[in-house]
Formats: C-alpha cells, structure tokens, sequence
C-alpha cells in the first residue's frame, strides 16, 4: 500500500544576463499602455501624487457613502408607497405577485359575472318603482 510520490526536477540552470535583459525588454514592449490600464481600472484615473491617491480614493468613497444614507433618510415608507399605489399591497413573493394580480383579475371577473346573472330584469324594476316608465333601458 505504499504510495510512490513522484519527484519533480526542477530546472535550476542559471539565466544568462543577456537572456535576462531580452526577456524583460519583450515583456516591456507588450506592456499595456497606461490608458487601457486606466480603462481597465487597474491603474487609478487621478491627477494626484500617488502618497494622496489612497487618500482621495478614501474621502471618494466617503463621500458616495454619505451621498447613499442621505438618499435613504429621504425614502418613503412601505406603507406610504402603498397607499400611493407605487407598491402592490401584497405580502406574496415577488416572484408570483404577477400571478396573484391575474388570478385577482380573473376573480373579479368571475364575480362580477356571476353578480350579471342575478341582476333583477328592467321589468322588475319599473313594477317595484325603482325605474320609471320612461327610463326603461330595452327601449
């Protein structure tokens, strides 16, 4: 049972100065220019001394957080988006409130149909004086 663990050989024969010197000078060429680093987001987009870099980048992150809670402070209530209509009034996950507004629609419907049926017919209602003779909308 005994486990062989292979060795690897590491190629430890020196680099030659010059080889050296080739290698980081075609490496230097394909360095990226620093504006695609700047697009990038790898180097930072800032006229400032690097030693006040971090210092701006702090007091921009400082400022986009206080910009944020004075944004919240300002927000409206649940309740108040409710009764403005902004909010459904619905305690439904979000993913299924577009399905409990059809099937609302669709009970809605149901009832009001099923109110339609039972509606008293235009004769009954001028024989108990609700409409008068005149008002009868077959008419």
């Amino acid at each position: 049972m005994g486990e062989e663990v292979e060795q690897v050989k590491v190629d430890e024969t020196p680099i030659s100065p010059i080889a050296r010197r080739n290698s980081l000078e075609k490496h230097l060429q394909m360095r990226p220019d620093p504006k695609d680093l700047k697009d990038r987001h790898i180097l930072l987009d800032t006229n400032a001394a690097p030693a006040l870099q971090s210092a701006a980048q702090e007091l921009e992150r400082q400022r986009a957080t206080d910009s944020l809670k004075k944004g919240l402070e300002k927000r409206p209530e649940k309740e108040e988006l409710v009764e403005r209509n902004i909010l459904p009034d619905t305690n439904a996950a979000p993913a299924i409130q577009g399905q409990q507004k059809e099937l609302e629609k669709h009970m809605r419907a149901d009832s009001l149909e099923e109110k339609m049926k039972h509606r008293p017919r235009p004769e009954e209602l001028i024989k108990e004086g609700i409409l008068q003779a005149d008002e009868d909308p077959t008419k």
